[in-house]
């Protein structure tokens, strides 16, 4: 019965069990580090697998693994783990997968950070990446060789927004028993499931949306038992990028309101690019829900609602932007997204400063561009505030 509750009913309950911590009604927070065995044989076992049970909190802890259990219900998974980033996931994932002179296909736009853990991975080890369009299958396996470690993508890509067909993904690499590895931030679980179109591993910066107060860092991802299992013992063991007990506790509190969170996001985004569309100083916005033709296709076939981040351009270059910024008053200048406070900022400055200007244009980061995550405040507030900054340009 439980695997048929609805999204809203199991991101509240999840597999956890009251009567298992003393009719607590609010998952506990263990604040510990070691964990105390009956035995001296107990703790060999432990240590030799032949036993389950906690060790060390860098090996795992109660309030973690519930969280670790929690998401990878609701992404459909088998396993979940839980790291001290995002980018700490993203980091654990990419180095269970390479070697040095492995090769990585990856979405024409990443992250900031990631893009740099690139450039790390290929000065450090020789591991090579390529960004790809993926446009097609076609296309997608022309750019696959034999060293090609794996498959790395953001859809909606940060920060143009655009759109990867999943499914013609996973085509294009199955026949190359090529892993493929989706950053799902900017939807949530809520929104998209990459693992339900076949995707190896789905990763998340927690701080986002899952956590979605602007209180907490953290990274997650979900897979299969037998993958999952070795990052955690030969990767997140041994590098140690684990998530504190509180930061999970904070999480599954997170995960609770998601849903309705995720709504209202989506409600007051649509809102908020129809009125960019109709702005005079506005040159184009980007958004799930406006998009046509192919593109729209795709969103329908695996977004279930459009999101909460909008970008658009406005005429101009570097200044405009910042003097866009620079008079707002309720919106808050700031590169995080999925808060309850609106939130913006200038990516070619920003969050993706680190990338090469000649890179960063062939993503479409150009310097007119802005992310904006729309919050929870009334969206007619925050239109009035965006309004009154845009009469300033």
């Amino acid at each position: 019965m439980e695997k048929d509750r609805k999204f809203q009913t199991k991101a509240i309950h999840g597999t956890y069990k009251a009567e298992d911590f003393l009719g607590s009604l609010t998952p506990p927070l263990f604040q510990t580090s070691t964990y105390v065995f009956e035995t001296a044989q107990q703790g060999e076992n432990r240590f030799n697998g032949s036993e389950e049970g906690m060790i060390y909190s860098r090996l795992g802890n109660p309030t973690v693994q519930l969280l670790e259990e929690r998401i990878a219900m609701l992404e459909g998974g088998e396993q979940g783990l839980a790291f001290g980033s995002g980018m700490a996931a993203v980091s654990a994932v990419l180095l269970h997968y390479v070697k040095a002179g492995s090769h990585i296909l990856c979405s024409k736009g990443i992250y900031g950070c990631t893009f740099g853990l690139l450039n790390w991975l290929e000065e450090k080890f020789n591991v090579t990446f390529e960004l790809s369009d993926m446009s097609s299958k076609e296309e997608i396996q022309e750019k696959i060789t034999e060293k090609t470690a794996c498959i790395f993508l953001e859809t909606p890509i940060n920060p143009t927004m655009e759109i990867i067909d999943l499914k013609t993904v996973v085509k294009a690499a199955k026949k190359f028993n090529v892993p493929v590895i989706v950053d799902n931030t900017f939807c949530s679980p809520y929104l998209q499931r990459p693992l339900e179109s076949g995707c190896d591993i789905v990763l998340h910066s927690a701080t986002k949306y899952i956590g979605g107060h602007g209180d907490v860092v953290g990274g997650l991802v979900v897979g299969k038992k037998e993958v999952i299992n070795d990052i955690g013992m030969h990767v997140r063991k041994d590098i140690g990028a684990i998530m504190s007990p509180f930061d999970a506790w904070l999480l599954m509190r997170g995960l609770k309101t998601l849903p309705i969170r995720m709504e209202q996001h989506c409600k007051n985004a649509a809102k908020i690019a129809g009125k960019l569309q109709k702005h005079p100083k506005i040159d184009q916005v980007i958004y799930p829900s406006l998009f046509t033709g192919k593109q729209a296709k795709i969103v329908q076939s695996q977004m279930d609602k459009p999101g909460g981040v909008i970008s658009f351009t406005i005429p101009g270059g570097k200044a405009d932007a910042q003097t866009l910024l620079n008079h707002l008053t309720l919106i808050k200048v700031a590169v995080s997204l999925g808060d309850a406070e609106t939130l913006i900022q200038h990516p070619a400055t920003m969050t993706h400063s680190i990338v090469p200007e000649a890179e960063r244009l062939k993503m479409g980061i150009t310097d007119n561009l802005i992310r904006l995550s729309v919050g929870l405040e009334a969206w007619q507030d925050i239109w009035e505030d965006l309004e009154q900054a845009l009469d300033k340009l």
